[in-house]
């Protein structure tokens, strides 16, 4: 897919002669590892994020009009920002990736950390000759909710596969869940990814709010219709699922809010779907009145 870029800092997207020389200073014989970041209204979580990825090759930002001082800040790490109107979390990741110049990519989210073990089994990779190396590395993400380390759940280990090879990539999945995907093979790193989740209850609603719409809307296109069924045993299911088969009981009462939210946002999701097709029909019969 051919993309316009879009650069944030004048220079349509071209380094400078002073990032292309950092850029080039390893040898063809390693890893050239582009780090991106996706963001939206990030001031308070992108420096520290740059700080964290600023022993890779490069560093590039994705932004979709943010209000706040997430491109200002940015800008202290990187000349790579571009802005991308925000048309699904597909797009944008493709856009990103697309900007990288590295062999290989390493995904965070804003509100994401490496820890110095993880940091330090890349740095050996680099070591490596890239031809002997896997099409890409997943780890363990965990995530820091209502004040404490979420262990269960159904959140831990959540392995992601964040470093791969972009010659080797593609993106897949259902929205609002879509994933970099390799064609080879994927191997385990021990080090793990640190997640500072919404800081609260009202931030982690707002977000299903919006996840369930996009896995609605996408339901729906796909064919899919709401009944009964869909709005009392699929999150009555999502529940106990959460909270006994994926020991979220263990979590104490942050789990316990989890396994509720987790069971809302599934019937969110389909209510939604349910929706729809009532907003379908009326317009069907307005338009056979008309």
């Amino acid at each position: 897919m051919k993309f316009e870029l879009e650069s944030l800092s004048g220079r349509e997207g071209r380094f400078t002669p002073q990032s292309w020389a950092k850029f080039n200073q390893r040898s063809d014989s390693t890893m050239k590892i582009s780090a991106k970041i996706n963001v939206y209204n990030e001031e308070d979580n992108i420096a520290a994020v740059c700080e964290d990825l600023k022993w890779v090759d490069e560093i590039v930002i994705v932004d979709s009009n943010s209000t706040d001082r997430t491109v200002e800040l940015a800008k202290r790490y990187t000349d790579r920002i571009f802005n991308r109107e925000f048309r699904g979390y597909k797009d944008k990741h493709m856009f990103s990736d697309a900007q990288t110049t590295g062999d290989w990519i390493l995904w965070l989210d804003a509100d994401e950390r490496l820890t110095p073990e993880l940091k330090q089994e890349i740095e050996e990779l680099r070591k490596r000759d890239p031809a002997t190396l896997p099409d890409g590395f997943r780890f363990a993400r965990k995530a820091f909710y209502l004040n404490r380390w979420i262990k269960h759940s159904g959140w831990y280990p959540d392995y992601q596969m964040r470093l791969y090879r972009k010659a080797a990539s593609y993106w897949d999945g259902v929205p609002p869940h879509e994933t970099a995907r390799v064609r080879g093979r994927v191997d385990t790193l021990n080090g793990e990814l640190l997640h500072y989740t919404k800081r609260n209850l009202s931030e982690y609603h707002a977000m299903i709010d919006s996840y369930t719409t996009f896995a609605a809307d996408h339901l729906y296109r796909q064919g899919k219709r709401a009944g009964w069924n869909d709005l009392i045993f699929r999150p009555l299911a999502a529940f106990v699922r959460t909270y006994i088969l994926k020991q979220g009981f263990r979590d104490g009462l942050p789990g316990l809010i989890i396994a509720v939210f987790t069971s809302y946002g599934v019937f969110l999701r389909y209510a939604k779907v349910w929706e729809k097709r009532l907003n379908s029909e009326l317009i069907s019969e307005g338009s056979s009145l008309g």
